[in-house]
Protein backbone atom coordinates (compact mmCIF):
# COMPACT_ATOMS: atom_id res chain seq x y z
CA UNK A 1 0.00 0.00 0.00
CA UNK A 2 1.68 3.17 -1.18
CA UNK A 3 0.43 6.64 -0.25
CA UNK A 4 2.95 8.40 -2.51
CA UNK A 5 6.01 10.53 -1.84
CA UNK A 6 6.43 11.71 1.72
CA UNK A 7 5.00 15.17 2.18
CA UNK A 8 1.92 17.04 3.32
CA UNK A 9 -0.41 15.06 1.02
CA UNK A 10 1.06 11.81 2.33
CA UNK A 11 0.46 12.83 5.94
CA UNK A 12 -3.11 13.90 5.22
CA UNK A 13 -3.87 10.63 3.41
CA UNK A 14 -2.36 8.53 6.22
CA UNK A 15 -4.40 10.49 8.79
CA UNK A 16 -7.62 10.00 6.80
CA UNK A 17 -7.00 6.26 6.41
CA UNK A 18 -6.27 5.89 10.14
CA UNK A 19 -9.32 7.87 11.22
CA UNK A 20 -11.97 6.59 8.85
CA UNK A 21 -10.79 3.00 8.50
CA UNK A 22 -10.80 2.56 12.29
CA UNK A 23 -14.33 3.98 12.50
CA UNK A 24 -15.52 1.60 9.79
CA UNK A 25 -13.91 -1.27 11.67
CA UNK A 26 -15.74 -0.22 14.83
CA UNK A 27 -19.04 -0.25 12.93
CA UNK A 28 -18.33 -3.87 11.98
CA UNK A 29 -16.98 -4.98 15.36
CA UNK A 30 -19.66 -7.68 15.76
CA UNK A 31 -19.03 -8.99 12.24
CA UNK A 32 -15.38 -8.37 11.38
CA UNK A 33 -15.70 -10.47 8.23
CA UNK A 34 -17.90 -7.71 6.76
CA UNK A 35 -15.01 -5.30 7.26
CA UNK A 36 -12.63 -7.77 5.57
CA UNK A 37 -14.99 -8.01 2.58
CA UNK A 38 -15.18 -4.21 2.33
CA UNK A 39 -11.37 -3.90 2.22
CA UNK A 40 -11.07 -6.79 -0.25
CA UNK A 41 -13.76 -5.27 -2.48
CA UNK A 42 -11.97 -1.91 -2.49
CA UNK A 43 -8.59 -3.44 -3.26
CA UNK A 44 -9.82 -5.78 -5.98
CA UNK A 45 -12.03 -3.19 -7.66
CA UNK A 46 -9.05 -0.86 -7.96
CA UNK A 47 -6.45 -3.44 -8.95
CA UNK A 48 -8.78 -4.91 -11.60
CA UNK A 49 -10.77 -1.80 -12.51
CA UNK A 50 -7.94 0.59 -13.34
CA UNK A 51 -6.27 -1.60 -15.98
CA UNK A 52 -9.70 -2.45 -17.45
CA UNK A 53 -10.32 1.29 -17.81
CA UNK A 54 -6.80 1.71 -19.28
CA UNK A 55 -5.65 3.87 -16.38
CA UNK A 56 -2.29 3.51 -14.69
CA UNK A 57 -2.74 3.70 -10.93
CA UNK A 58 0.19 5.45 -9.31
CA UNK A 59 -0.76 5.38 -5.66
CA UNK A 60 -3.48 2.92 -4.75
CA UNK A 61 -3.21 3.79 -1.04
CA UNK A 62 -4.56 7.28 -1.68
CA UNK A 63 -7.38 5.92 -3.83
CA UNK A 64 -8.25 3.30 -1.22
CA UNK A 65 -8.48 6.10 1.32
CA UNK A 66 -10.96 7.92 -0.94
CA UNK A 67 -12.95 4.66 -1.18
CA UNK A 68 -12.99 4.35 2.63
CA UNK A 69 -13.88 8.00 3.21
CA UNK A 70 -16.79 7.71 0.78
CA UNK A 71 -18.19 4.68 2.61
CA UNK A 72 -17.67 6.38 5.97
CA UNK A 73 -19.45 9.50 4.71
CA UNK A 74 -22.47 7.45 3.64
CA UNK A 75 -22.77 5.90 7.11
CA UNK A 76 -22.49 9.34 8.73
CA UNK A 77 -24.58 11.52 6.40
CA UNK A 78 -25.54 14.84 7.95
CA UNK A 79 -22.81 14.75 10.58
CA UNK A 80 -20.62 17.84 10.95
CA UNK A 81 -16.92 17.10 10.39
CA UNK A 82 -14.13 19.40 11.51
CA UNK A 83 -11.19 19.47 9.13
CA UNK A 84 -7.88 20.28 10.81
CA UNK A 85 -9.55 22.81 13.11
CA UNK A 86 -9.85 25.08 10.06
CA UNK A 87 -13.45 24.62 8.97
CA UNK A 88 -16.49 22.37 9.28
CA UNK A 89 -18.26 20.50 6.54
CA UNK A 90 -20.88 17.79 6.34
CA UNK A 91 -19.71 14.20 6.21
CA UNK A 92 -21.16 13.55 2.75
CA UNK A 93 -18.95 16.31 1.30
CA UNK A 94 -15.72 14.83 2.67
CA UNK A 95 -14.89 12.63 -0.36
CA UNK A 96 -15.20 15.68 -2.57
CA UNK A 97 -12.71 17.42 -0.26
CA UNK A 98 -10.31 14.62 -1.20
CA UNK A 99 -10.81 15.42 -4.86
CA UNK A 100 -10.02 19.07 -4.22
CA UNK A 101 -7.00 18.09 -2.11
CA UNK A 102 -5.56 16.04 -4.97
CA UNK A 103 -6.12 18.84 -7.45
CA UNK A 104 -4.77 21.61 -5.24
CA UNK A 105 -1.87 19.87 -3.49
CA UNK A 106 -0.71 17.53 -6.24
CA UNK A 107 -1.68 19.59 -9.27
CA UNK A 108 -3.35 16.78 -11.16
CA UNK A 109 -6.87 15.89 -12.17
CA UNK A 110 -8.34 13.62 -9.47
CA UNK A 111 -9.58 10.92 -11.86
CA UNK A 112 -8.33 8.05 -9.70
CA UNK A 113 -9.86 9.64 -6.60
CA UNK A 114 -13.15 9.90 -8.46
CA UNK A 115 -12.92 6.18 -9.26
CA UNK A 116 -12.31 5.50 -5.55
CA UNK A 117 -15.58 7.33 -4.87
CA UNK A 118 -17.33 5.41 -7.67
CA UNK A 119 -16.11 2.05 -6.32
CA UNK A 120 -17.17 3.14 -2.83
CA UNK A 121 -20.62 3.99 -4.15
CA UNK A 122 -20.90 0.60 -5.86
CA UNK A 123 -19.82 -1.15 -2.65
CA UNK A 124 -22.25 0.85 -0.49
CA UNK A 125 -25.14 0.21 -2.87
CA UNK A 126 -24.42 -3.53 -3.11
CA UNK A 127 -24.05 -3.77 0.68
CA UNK A 128 -27.23 -1.78 1.34
CA UNK A 129 -29.45 -3.80 -1.00
CA UNK A 130 -27.96 -7.09 0.20
CA UNK A 131 -26.04 -8.07 -2.94
CA UNK A 132 -22.70 -8.13 -1.15
CA UNK A 133 -22.26 -10.31 1.91
CA UNK A 134 -19.43 -12.26 3.40
CA UNK A 135 -19.49 -15.83 2.07
CA UNK A 136 -21.04 -18.30 4.49
CA UNK A 137 -17.79 -20.26 4.55
CA UNK A 138 -15.91 -17.18 5.86
CA UNK A 139 -18.62 -16.48 8.45
CA UNK A 140 -18.61 -20.09 9.64
CA UNK A 141 -14.81 -20.20 9.66
CA UNK A 142 -14.70 -17.11 11.86
CA UNK A 143 -17.61 -17.99 14.18
CA UNK A 144 -17.23 -21.77 14.48
CA UNK A 145 -13.86 -22.67 13.01
CA UNK A 146 -11.59 -24.77 15.19
CA UNK A 147 -8.36 -24.26 13.25
CA UNK A 148 -5.56 -22.63 15.21
CA UNK A 149 -5.70 -19.50 13.05
CA UNK A 150 -9.48 -19.06 13.40
CA UNK A 151 -9.34 -19.54 17.16
CA UNK A 152 -6.39 -17.14 17.52
CA UNK A 153 -8.05 -14.41 15.42
CA UNK A 154 -11.37 -14.84 17.23
CA UNK A 155 -9.69 -14.71 20.65
CA UNK A 156 -7.61 -11.67 19.77
CA UNK A 157 -10.64 -9.90 18.37
CA UNK A 158 -12.70 -10.66 21.49
CA UNK A 159 -9.86 -9.35 23.62
CA UNK A 160 -9.96 -5.94 21.96
CA UNK A 161 -13.63 -5.78 20.97
CA UNK A 162 -14.55 -3.66 24.00
CA UNK A 163 -12.39 -0.94 22.43
CA UNK A 164 -14.74 -1.00 19.44
CA UNK A 165 -17.93 -0.49 21.41
CA UNK A 166 -19.35 2.86 20.35
CA UNK A 167 -20.95 4.70 23.21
Amino acid sequence: LNFGPFGFGYLMTAQFVWTYMSTLERLSHNKPYDFWIMILFGQLSMVIGYPVLSLTPRLLGHNLSTFLVYIWSRYHEGMEVNLFELFNTRAELLPWFFLAQTFLLEGELPILDFLGIAFGHIYHHCKTVGLLRAPKSVVEWYTKGDSAIAVRIRDQYKEISSDFEMV
